[in-house]
């Protein structure tokens, strides 16, 4: 037997320490662990109390057995008598701890406030409100055709290694259409195709297999389109290895290099014999036509900044769906940094005073967006006003298309049966194989990608009829045509009913006459030649002696064999024709496939040099259709609403337009230029017994030019893209504050008023939110999470507890985060208030290149909006957030419950080996007493 110092055996000593009262060992070795931890002694009483072991209690096994004999081993009785002790005395029940049941409650994961479970809930009706609005409010009617191709891609295995660095990654490919394209020569003009964020090189095939079908069934046979040098177009593409260059600015960088030199490449092969059948006699090309969708198009920007790009490769540029002005997503630093390089560069070179100091002279850019329908992209970052002047690009939308007139989606805009017809034929009236650089001149491409894709109606576009030289002579007998009265309109039921052709001549009036400052035509036939009606600006031509007719390609006589008769020199007006959806009673969407309208609008500035309006009855039998023209004051037909934005929201805006109105109204409201509200329009009431036509509508802005048409109008949705958060300012002063103009067609003939009532759509307005507000409602949560992150640890910091996330948030919501978003609400007023009072001639064109005139960063803090009545904004995403922040935290911890069950089930055991378990224990503790 061992003996301690103090005489006694291991046993003796035992025992005579639970006779004095002193505690265990291991009770000791606890004790000591807590009292040197460096707590405040008050901070930790209740944990410290609960450890303790009261020597009084009458349950303590060791009081039980206090009066024991240390001279007296223990025996078996002993042993059982303190094996029932210890099991009694660990069922016994205990006295509840107070301090215990506060740190379980406040540690509850799943605990909510009353304050944080309502916010929630308002939360949450907000998200329904806005998510219901995106989906089912102010949504743009999808008109696209579908296409049909035989399409075959040729891989370009000579762009190796030896060409490019990234030859193992990419490849190049050249389009051939079946049964057209027969072989893998190169004879046209080159275009390349560029496809988006994972795209595909496949995507080139609407676009490519239309260019191949329209030139090999129409323009080949054209003997005067190919004598101005229109040439088939040979379509490459690029295979990315669908690569995301949405989210990474280094592989956005990576693909501009590769394609420079695919562009190099492409030129090479018109040098090479074997691989070139174009005609000998036109030049090679030395420029390519770059084709870019989505991210592609900004790919494209980027090869002109990149370091092997070979200078004046590359003159036209024509991008759809591209986020040319901030990127998609920011959440990347290097593909904003690479944004801003890019940007820059551009912003650089066209701040430039002289041409010869601008290396993008030479370049034309065209943005063509899809609208309300784009759900990846928002259309407003396609605009190019903050980037290119409009001698150099614009910013367009399918919507305003003629022969388009609707919307498309991220995807569609590329296979769009009318759109790319549409971007075919322009993109084939502008090149010129006969040149180097196998395109136009750029005054010459800017004025044809404005013919085909504008309405005609803007006034960047310019009327040819001021330039032309009179082609037609009309000689009128005095019984063959009917003059007008000055100020009266011309009505025109039928055609033939006489059974020869028959002019009707309205007088121009004198420049600045009072009440006639604009010219108006419509009618529902073509005016090119091909209808009953011809419209012709005539002066009077007298005869001299000796001169011939010769000089006048055609010679129209109306007068028969009379000698009294009048000759007028007479200008066409076919190519100033603008198309307008058709608007009758049967009319339900603008894209209907029906035969559009002919419309004319000139200024008495374009026609100082006429003095007859002839409109032609050219039918030789009676045919249904009609024409109304007129002249008309500015004053009667051009509306100015003088209303605030407040006014809008509250009480909308009415207005009657009388029954002696003219055919076209345009109601300009400068209130409307936020791309954040939508509108409810009504017209009405309207008809009459014999319309000619119901009223046609068209919304508009005039930057970016964005046009939609509503025929047969009783109701319109009306949102636009005008003025969106997070924008920059435009490189030049390009009144985006003229808002949305509103361009009524009616039939004056019915003589009966018309009704506009105009009010704010706010259940459609919070749809808007989301394509404009998608990053900040990914931003804000992470903000609300940092505040409650944040208080978790300043509460443990002291009291040593750490709360669970609705605690934190709970104490989030009584203090901080209503102060800080307050206080963000009113910053972002603030901001918007001192900007508007230091911007004036801020946007004024500057010569000097060095000199910062325009902060292009000032829209990219809070909300990203210069209009303080969108504050609110603030306030409803941090509301929004913290019901975003509760349901993902119940998510994670459903998920991480679901898991520990699922586990816990796997590693079950049987009741026996639990049992087993409990007396191999209860053996343990009566082996150490």
């Amino acid at each position: 037997m061992i003996r301690r110092s103090s005489g006694l055996s291991e046993e003796e000593e035992s025992d005579e320490a639970l006779q004095s009262g002193a505690k265990p060992q291991d009770e000791d070795r606890r004790k000591d662990s807590f009292t040197s931890a460096k707590f405040d002694q008050k901070r930790h009483s209740v944990t410290l109390d609960r450890r303790k072991v009261d020597k009084n209690s009458p349950t303590s096994p060791f009081m039980q057995n206090a009066p024991l004999d240390p001279t007296k081993p223990y025996g078996a009785a002993d042993k059982q008598k303190m094996t029932d002790t210890v099991t009694e005395s660990t069922s016994s029940p205990k006295m509840p701890d107070p301090g215990h049941q506060i740190r379980s409650r406040v540690r509850s994961p799943w605990r909510l406030s009353l304050l944080a479970l309502s916010t929630t809930c308002l939360s949450m009706l907000f998200v329904f409100w806005i998510v219901h609005s995106f989906l089912t409010r102010q949504l743009d009617v999808k008109g696209c055709n579908n296409c049909g191709m035989r399409p075959l891609y040729v891989k370009m295995s000579g762009f190796d290694t030896e060409h490019t660095r990234f030859a193992s990654k990419y490849s190049l490919y050249m389009y051939r259409e079946g049964y057209i394209d027969n072989d893998e020569f190169v004879r046209g003009v080159p275009v390349l195709f560029i496809p988006g964020n994972a795209g595909s090189h496949k995507q080139v095939r609407p676009l490519a297999a239309e260019a191949a079908v329209y030139f090999h069934e129409h323009l080949q046979h054209d003997k005067d389109a190919m004598a101005v040098g229109t040439s088939r177009l040979d379509f490459f593409t690029v295979d990315l290895n669908e690569d995301i260059t949405a989210f990474h600015g280094q592989t956005l960088l990576d693909q501009a290099e590769y394609l420079n030199d695919a562009v190099a490449y492409i030129l090479s092969l018109y040098h090479d014999q074997r691989r070139s059948r174009r005609d000998p006699k036109l030049p090679d090309p030395s420029s390519v036509i770059l084709v870019g969708h989505s991210m592609g198009g900004i790919v494209a920007r980027t090869m002109l900044v990149m370091s092997n790009y070979q200078a004046n490769s590359i003159n036209t540029i024509i991008t759809m769906s591209t986020p040319h002005a901030r990127p998609p997503v920011s959440f990347d630093a290097d593909i904003v940094s690479t944004y801003k390089r890019i940007n820059d560069y551009w912003r650089e070179s066209y701040s430039q005073k002289w041409a010869n100091n601008n290396p993008l002279w030479h370049v034309t850019l065209i943005s063509i967006a899809g609208g309300g329908l784009d759900t990846v992209v928002p259309s407003d970052y396609s605009s190019l006003s903050s980037l290119v002047p409009e001698t150099h690009g614009f910013t367009v939308f399918t919507s305003t298309v003629p022969k388009v007139w609707t919307g498309s989606d991220h995807l569609s805009i590329l296979w769009c049966d009318q759109f790319r017809k549409v971007i075919v034929r322009a993109m084939l009236e502008a090149v010129d194989g006969r040149r180097p650089g196998q395109t136009k001149q750029r005054a010459e491409r800017m004025r044809i990608f404005r013919r085909w894709f504008l309405t005609g109606m803007e006034p960047s576009v310019e009327k040819t009829l001021p330039h032309k030289e009179p082609t037609t002579l009309l000689t009128l007998e005095d019984n063959s045509n009917s003059i007008t009265s000055s100020g009266e309109r011309l009505t025109i039921r039928g055609f033939g009913e006489t059974g020869k052709p028959k002019a009707h001549l309205i007088p121009v009036p004198p420049y600045g006459t009072p009440g006639g400052s604009k010219f108006s035509l419509l009618s529902d036939q073509p005016l090119d030649g091909s209808g009953n009606v011809q419209v012709l600006f005539c002066s009077v031509f007298p005869l001299q002696p000796g001169q011939s007719n010769a000089i006048f390609a055609m010679n129209m006589d109306l007068s028969g064999s009379s000698s009294g008769s009048t000759r007028l020199a007479c200008k066409n007006t076919a190519s100033d024709v603008i198309l307008l959806p058709a608007s009758t009673k049967v009319s339900k969407y603008s894209f209907d496939e029906a035969r559009p309208f002919s419309y004319l609008e000139y200024s008495l500035t374009d026609l100082v040099e006429h003095q007859f309006v002839a409109v032609v009855d050219m039918a030789g039998s009676p045919s249904a259709g009609w024409v109304i023209a007129e002249f008309s004051d500015n004053v009667a037909s051009q509306i100015i609403a003088d209303v605030g934005l407040y006014r809008l929201l509250t009480t909308g805006l009415h207005l009657r337009l009388p029954a002696t109105r003219p055919m076209v109204t345009d109601v300009t409201i400068p209130a409307m230029h936020s791309s954040l509200l939508a509108y409810k329009l009504k017209i009405g009431p309207h008809g009459c017994g014999e319309e000619l036509f119901t009223p046609l509508l068209r919304q508009y802005l005039s930057h970016p030019y964005e046009s939609k048409y509503f025929v047969n109008v009783k109701e319109a949705n009306i949102n636009l893209h005008g003025i969106a958060p997070f924008m920059p300012p435009p490189l030049r002063d390009q009144s985006l504050s003229n808002g949305v103009s509103l361009q009524l067609w009616s039939d004056p003939t019915c003589n009966a008023s018309i009704k506009l009532s105009l009010e704010v759509d706010i259940p459609g307005s919070m749809g808007k939110l989301v394509m404009r507000y998608r990053t900040v409602m990914a931003a804000f949560p992470i903000f609300v999470i940092a505040l409650v992150l944040g208080k978790q640890f300043a509460i443990h910091d002291e009291t040593g507890v750490f709360i669970a996330f609705g605690e934190a948030l709970d104490l989030c919501l009584r203090s901080s985060l209503p102060i800080l978003l307050l206080v963000m609400s009113f910053l972002a007023t603030s901001m918007v208030n001192s900007k508007a009072a230091s911007s004036s001639g801020m946007f004024h064109w500057r010569g000097n290149a060095t000199e910062t005139v325009i902060d292009y960063t000032k829209n990219d803090f809070l909300l990203g909006s210069q209009d303080s009545m969108f504050w609110i904004l603030i306030p409803l995403f941090g509301l929004v957030s913290v019901g975003i922040c509760v349901l993902v935290n119940y998510a994670a911890l459903a998920i991480i419950h679901a898991f520990c069950f699922v586990y816990s089930s796997l590693n079950a055991r049987p009741a026996w080996m639990r049992n087993d378990d409990r007396r191999y224990v209860m053996d343990r503790i009566v082996s150490h007493l």
